[in-house]
């Protein structure tokens, strides 16, 4: 009994370590490319790089305008502002409409989740040419306030499903007892409701700020100037038609992805928690 469970055991890891390897081995091959400094594709199985260096790092981050400012920090900024408030506009919009689509019963509430539904359907993609048309009409292109209010429009929906899904595990009976004790409905909502729901409400700020901070095509879409662009848009002028800037293109990804995994690694905790909660009911 002892040999067949050592080597179940031993199996088991045998079998995680690989998939560990076969899941790195892209991630370690991008990192080659970024810390070679020769600009090529290399065809080595190799992973590891054999020559160690930080130019195509301060090549992305030194990149300068035409007029000599500096281009990078202007792009990184604008990723982090278009982000941040759309993490803003869409937890502020899924939480209330997710508590009320959870507690309140109005004529449309079915369908209103229905269509939330099926808006997740479409990528998107299919929405550029409408998205550009109203943004053109509200001259709102090529600026950081219409890329927020398109991709806000676009994460609510799921936010407030899942929201709204967390919501319903909530007892009412808290609820209940605060209006006994003389309690609104926002002192309710603000005091009890959000602190309880603050796992969910921390993978929706999570999936916000991801959906604004990796989307590249609407970006690309709706500006045209460089000291607008955020950062994917920013990686694309080292894909040419002729060439490709591996290395400079594979230290743009990684400074992009920096961010993100700080944030999944600060936030963690709630990550589970949020996520599990979330599909008990809908």
């Amino acid at each position: 009994m002892k040999r067949k469970l050592f080597l179940r055991v031993f199996l088991t890891h045998l079998a995680l370590i690989v998939a560990c390897i076969v899941t790195l081995y892209p991630v370690l091959w991008v990192v080659k490319m970024a810390l070679t400094p020769a600009q090529g594709f290399s065809l080595s199985v190799n992973p590891l790089p054999t020559v160690v260096s930080f130019d195509n790092f301060s090549a992305v981050v030194g990149t300068r305008a035409a007029d000599g400012s500096w281009l990078f920090g202007r792009q990184f900024l604008n990723s982090i502002v278009i982000s941040l408030a759309t993490t803003l506009v869409g937890v502020t919009l899924a939480t209330t409409a997710g508590y009320a689509f959870s507690r309140f019963v109005f004529p449309g509430r079915n369908l209103g989740m229905k269509l939330l539904l099926v808006s997740q359907m479409f990528p998107g993609v299919v929405m550029a040419i409408p998205l550009y048309i109203l943004l053109d009409e509200l001259h709102l292109l090529n600026s950081m306030t219409g890329l927020v209010l398109v991709y806000a429009t676009t994460a609510i929906p799921f936010c407030v499903w899942m929201l709204k899904g967390y919501f319903d595990t909530i007892p009412k009976d808290l609820e209940e007892a605060a209006v006994m004790d003389g309690a609104g409905q926002w002192t309710i909502f603000t005091r009890i409701v959000l602190p309880l729901a603050r796992p969910a409400i921390v993978v929706t700020a999570l999936f916000s700020f991801m959906t604004a901070w990796n989307e590249f095509i609407l970006a690309a879409t709706f500006l045209s100037s460089e000291t607008a662009f955020t950062l994917p848009v920013a990686l694309q002028r080292y894909v040419g038609s002729f060439n490709t800037e591996w290395g400079h293109f594979a230290a743009g990804a990684i400074i992009v992805s920096v961010p993100v995994m700080a944030l999944f690694f600060f936030l963690q905790k709630h990550l589970i928690g949020g996520l599990t909660a979330g599909g008990v009911k809908g």
